[in-house]
């Protein structure tokens, strides 16, 4: 087999559909008009953007006005939670904003940004299984809360929260109080793909996608803006997207993006396959290697991703082994691999550092095949036997 032949770290990034990337090339190449041009090159721009948010729109269940197109998921995520606060913090004395501790660092870091500069910030605890307690919501939501941002499924564990019942708390607090400037925000990023985002069905007011997730491009993303909700641009310039992010927008991206989703319940039959692979690898790990431990629920998990423990082989170590064998997997979120902290995502479910450094995170995807995790389970078992002889784990 082919080095790097393997790709098992789809929650990482995905490769393009071909059907995605045939609909993106016209407007990389013969169709370059800047859609705010007022001539037919710009026209034909500005068109296909209008196609591929109906298309958002349709998925997501929500007006096309409701439908902003940013640079990335971080970008979309950065802009509802600065935006949230620059809009409502002249509404209380001292905003208070709530999240998770296992939020991806797109908003955990916009978080700490706030709190050292006065917010007052709540951190949710989780459940050893990776769940966030609805008590807790409802124990933390105050007269001065103004947004609440909690991810919909881990990047790393793969733990789906019930953002729809949460939703329900934070309404029922709305009506009780005369509190309707609590704006209630979710990360969908790894749950669009396999999770109902409905977004009148969730009760959210704010949703995140990413095109690169989905079999889309990367270099762009989008944030769902329920109509009345209070948000404050963070770029300025040329008003684009209803004025709320500036800059001229990447036509072939978002054309992208929109044949991604597309694409999405098409290819949702899919799942039924991932999840069978899915659930041998985890069967298999858990019977072949002594002391391995699969990190989160194992019912409320989404379809492609496993967690493991794997005690006497670091994590690292594991990844790059099996890179050297072909197969590409990681210890967690790639945007914190070059981290050398133990995972806090892993952390807050309670697992000590040591075992934090030994996990390993797979995550499968549409083009996962069951001859690759054959092949994968035939060499995970002596690649951590070598590395348990070796480690000081």
């Amino acid at each position: 087999m082919s080095k790097q032949s393997i790709y098992l770290d789809y929650a990482a990034t995905t490769p393009i559909d071909p059907k995605v990337l045939k609909e993106m090339m016209p407007y990389l190449k013969k169709d370059f008009g800047n859609p705010s041009s007022i001539h037919s090159f710009g026209l034909k721009g500005q068109e296909a953007i209008d196609n591929a948010r109906a298309e958002v729109a349709k998925f997501l269940n929500c007006l096309e006005s409701e439908i902003i197109f940013t640079g990335s998921a971080t970008e979309a995520n950065n802009l509802a939670i600065f935006g949230t606060v620059k809009a409502l913090k002249s509404k209380v004395e001292t905003p208070h904003i709530i999240t998770t501790k296992i939020e991806h660092p797109a908003v955990l870091e916009p978080f700490r940004f706030l709190e050292k500069r006065g917010v007052e910030v709540t951190y949710l605890p989780v459940s050893k299984e990776g769940i966030v307690n609805f008590f807790e919501i409802e124990k933390s939501i105050k007269k001065n809360t103004i947004l609440v941002s909690i991810i919909y499924a881990n990047n790393e564990i793969g733990t789906i929260q019930p953002i729809k019942e949460i939703s329900k708390i934070i309404s029922n607090y709305r009506v009780q109080n005369d509190a309707s400037k609590i704006v209630f925000h979710t990360d969908a990023v790894q749950a669009i793909n396999y999770l109902n985002c409905d977004v009148k069905e969730l009760g959210v007011d704010l949703l995140t996608l990413s095109a690169h997730k989905i079999y889309g491009p990367k270099g762009v993303g989008c944030l769902y803006v329920k109509e009345g909700t209070a948000l404050a641009p963070l770029v300025f310039g040329g008003g684009q997207e209803n004025g709320k992010r500036s800059g001229t927008e990447n036509v072939a991206g978002i054309v992208g993006l929109g044949a991604a989703v597309k694409l999405v319940k098409k290819e949702k039959p899919k799942n039924k396959k991932i999840i069978k692979l899915r659930d041998k690898i985890i069967k298999e790990v858990l019977k072949t290697i002594s002391g391995s431990k699969i990190n989160g629920s194992l019912e409320k998990r989404l379809c492609n991703n496993i967690n493991f423990t794997l005690p006497g082989a670091e994590g690292e170590s594991i990844v790059m082994a099996l890179d050297r064998e072909g197969i590409a997997v990681s210890t967690g979120s790639a945007c914190s691999s070059k981290s050398l902290e133990p995972s806090f995502v892993l952390m807050a479910l309670g697992l000590s550092e040591k075992d934090a450094h030994c996990s390993l995170r797979v995550s499968l995807g549409r083009y996962t095949s069951p001859k690759e995790i054959d092949q994968f389970l035939k060499i995970l078992p002596k690649t951590i036997k070598k590395l348990r002889i070796i480690s000081g784990y």
